[in-house]
């Protein structure tokens, strides 16, 4: 077992390096056990979701007062990177991480007290599924140019709109969904509403099919003349570019902390199966083609690890870091994908039959160059902040 090594995480003590492997013997024994059947019809494990909130995992970095545990960034995502590793459920992962720190986060840091004491312990609890709207069909990388309206009305605001391939949009029992209330100001009209599921008005769309992470479900959210009481807008009108720009930064850096532990596991596999693969009468680790791939995927997963841990300790200190989350991004999506397609090529006709699982987690890693921002959308982001 090459993972977890104190000598490969010197940068956290005993007690979360035993937190940690609790997390993935709690992801072995007790989640994904119906991975392949989820996988093939699209269904979410609701279970194991519950699961997760009843480990108090989805509270990870929620202040205790609001249901949730109090960790720091730093830990958090050693738990969210524990479980890819243990979980084979790569579309749950992404489910937490996205909960996390797309919904939970905004909550904490523009909610008041009345909306944190609301919402935040039924999200950390798994008893709610929340989602985050912002995708429209005319506007994915350029997010702020929604055309969903939210026109003031008598104790709240009235939502007309559409928001497209919002993850878990089919489930989520909430929605933080970004809205314009002043279109003449163009993006800082902008305001951010959270919308129970049920209310009159909204809908949502069932799931749509998906080349990966298929048992996390993609969705619409529609909007005609949904009613929004005032006390659902969340950090006052016009905050939603202010909201957008920081919480997105949380969601960058942190969305593929369950897929760095999937990309561990992938990783160990490949180095087992080219030492007990044999072929010409040696194992095929014996190639350089082979070799040099798992090499590669080493030093792919190390260089994720710690750009990823270093953004962490930054967000823990206080620190903006728009540039390494954007990094952390790019970096460890396209990392991902590289590294699934070697594993895919080192397996061969195993690694492209369904029943072996490798090429699942190369259908998952496809998603990841886009969704939190397209790797072409993280590299613009980190020119221009270099002043380019």
């Amino acid at each position: 077992m090459i993972y977890p090594s104190a000598a490969m995480y010197p940068f956290f003590n005993r007690e979360q390096l035993l937190h940690r492997q609790r997390i993935v013997d709690f992801a072995q024994e007790h989640l994904g056990s119906r991975l392949r059947d989820f996988d093939r019809s699209g269904t979410f494990a609701l279970e194991d979701w519950q699961r997760c909130g009843a480990q108090g995992i989805l509270g990870s970095h929620i202040p205790e007062a609001y249901g949730g545990k109090g960790l720091d960034a730093t830990t958090t995502v050693m738990i969210l990177e524990a479980l890819g590793y243990g979980c084979r459920d790569n579309g749950l992962t992404l489910a937490l991480g996205g909960q996390t720190w797309s919904v939970q986060e905004p909550i904490l840091i523009y909610g008041n007290e009345a909306q944190k004491q609301k919402f935040l312990p039924r999200l950390c609890s798994g008893e709610w599924i929340g989602c985050h709207g912002v995708s429209e069909p005319a506007s994915g990388s350029d997010a702020l140019s929604l055309q969903t309206t939210a026109v003031k009305s008598d104790g709240g605001y009235l939502l007309n709109g559409r928001k497209s391939y919002i993850g878990m949009a089919p489930l989520a029992d909430l929605a933080l969904v970004l809205a314009n209330a002043d279109p003449a100001s163009g993006k800082w009209g902008v305001s951010a509403f959270l919308v129970e599921k049920g209310s009159a008005g909204f809908s949502q769309s069932e799931p749509r099919p998906k080349t990966g992470t298929r048992t996390n479900p993609i969705g619409d959210l529609v909007f005609e003349d949904c009613f929004v009481p005032q006390e659902h807008l969340l950090g006052g009108e016009g905050i939603g570019m202010s909201l957008f720009t920081q919480t997105i930064s949380w969601e960058r850096a942190f969305i593929h902390a369950g897929h760095l532990g999937a990309m561990q596991c992938l990783f160990e596999r490949c180095v087992d199966f080219a030492k007990e693969r044999r072929q010409f009468g040696q194992p095929i680790g014996n190639f350089q083609s082979v070799s040099n791939r798992i090499a590669d995927m080493r030093l792919r997963l190390e260089t994720c690890r710690l750009l990823m841990y270093k953004v962490a300790a930054m967000k823990d200190a206080g620190a903006d870091a728009a540039m390494e989350c954007a990094m952390a991004n790019l970096h460890i999506s396209e990392a991902l994908l590289a590294c699934a397609t070697d594993a895919v090529r080192i397996h061969g006709a195993r690694g492209y039959l369904e029943e072996y699982g490798v090429e699942r987690q190369l259908r998952d890693s496809v998603g990841g160059v886009i969704y939190a921002g397209t790797s072409d959308i993280q590299r613009n982001l980190i020119s221009s902040l270099l002043g380019l």
